[in-house]
């Protein structure tokens, strides 16, 4: 790897900004001033900035429990952001797998990894979301029906493919869908004459919100996680 490229990649510094570092003589390799940021640097070279030891971030996986009240952007001068949450040493080298919207709570996942994200997101690979919905009116049987059989959105030309609804009680229901269509949840309730409440998604791939994390928390996923994922 190119010298300029990893102190972007480990300080979050543009091209520009590492060249200008490297020009100040403040990056060394191996104890050695280093100038030339197309000097090759491996796993094994020591890297230096101003005395401060830089290392390569590798694939990072992260469970968030996302609240109400924040938004999947990096930045955002309105809102609180999914990254004000999160303590990571380049926020701008990471994205969310997906989104929540503003209103909807629950689990996120967030990456550096963009081949993995696009596995789970990927409309071919039919990644099972899995959301908790509290509705305005009382759900029917009928309303199973026409979740399985798909639903025409305002705005949408298509049909949603068939999703499971699972009722829970009266006003409360399990939405299982493999689609990601834009506020796709609170537009197929509305579809059937409802209005959604409150939002919150419990899985992603089989895998499940972590019942030990609160609102705003969050850890790494196992290994174990990131391969299931990956299916």
């Amino acid at each position: 790897m190119r010298l300029d490229r990893f102190l972007s990649d480990t300080t979050g510094m543009s091209r520009k900004e590492a060249t200008r570092a490297l020009h100040r003589s403040e990056v060394s390799v191996d104890g050695q001033v280093v100038k030339k940021g197309a000097v090759h640097v491996s796993e094994d070279s020591c890297v230096e900035w101003n005395g401060v030891t830089l290392t390569l971030l590798g694939p990072t996986y992260i469970m968030f429990h996302k609240p109400v009240g924040c938004i999947c952007a990096n930045d955002d001068p309105s809102h609180v952001t999914v990254f004000s949450y999160l303590d990571l040493p380049n926020p701008d080298k990471f994205h969310t797998v997906g989104r929540l919207d503003l209103d909807t709570s629950g689990l996120l996942l967030v990456t550096n990894d963009g081949q993995w994200s696009h596995r789970i997101t990927s409309p071919k690979h039919a990644c099972e979301k899995v959301y908790r919905a509290q509705v305005s009116e009382a759900l029917r049987d009928e309303h199973v029906t026409a979740f399985a059989e798909g639903l025409k959105l305002h705005g949408d030309v298509e049909l949603t493919k068939p999703a499971q609804l699972d009722i829970l009680s009266e006003n409360e229901a399990l939405v299982t869908l493999t689609e990601g269509r834009y506020h796709q949840v609170r537009r197929m309730f509305a579809a059937i004459g409802n209005r959604v409440e409150t939002l919150h998604r419990e899985a992603i791939g089989g895998v499940q919100l972590d019942p030990n994390l609160a609102p705003g928390e969050f850890r790494d996923l196992t290994a174990e996680e990131v391969a299931q994922l990956a299916r």
